[in-house]
């Protein structure tokens, strides 16, 4: 990111972290077959990138209760992306080491998103 943070939402260590995290996951669903590209791999971009979409559009919000509630939409795509993970794990997709890694990284991001809703 170039110069400092013009947007609220740039500050929110939770934001940034979603960015890295879909980073990650595209990075992987990149290497999903083929046969996944219309069903798995786009449902799994699509997930991970709401996470990070839904406290940007939630931060610009006038309220609080309705930040909370973009926040919560946000945890609900993290969550889909941790089935995707399964999903891919299951199949062989990717390794139990990335999968590990993966699962771990949502799961700091779920508490961080769920404590930061709390304390709105």
């Amino acid at each position: 990111m170039e110069g400092l943070p013009k947007f609220k939402f740039e500050k929110l260590h939770i934001w940034k972290d979603a960015m890295k995290l879909g980073e990650a996951v595209v990075g992987i669903a990149d290497n999903f077959p083929d046969k996944e590209r219309f069903n798995l791999t786009s449902q799994i971009c699509r997930a991970v990138d709401s996470v990070a979409l839904n406290i940007s559009e939630g931060s610009i919000v006038q309220s609080k209760p309705e930040f909370r509630r973009f926040l919560g939409y946000s945890a609900r795509s993290l969550a889909e992306v941790v089935t995707c993970l399964h999903t891919a794990n299951h199949r062989k997709y990717i390794s139990s080491t990335s999968f590990s890694a993966l699962y771990d990284d949502c799961f700091k991001l779920m508490n961080m998103i769920i404590a930061f809703r709390n304390k709105l």
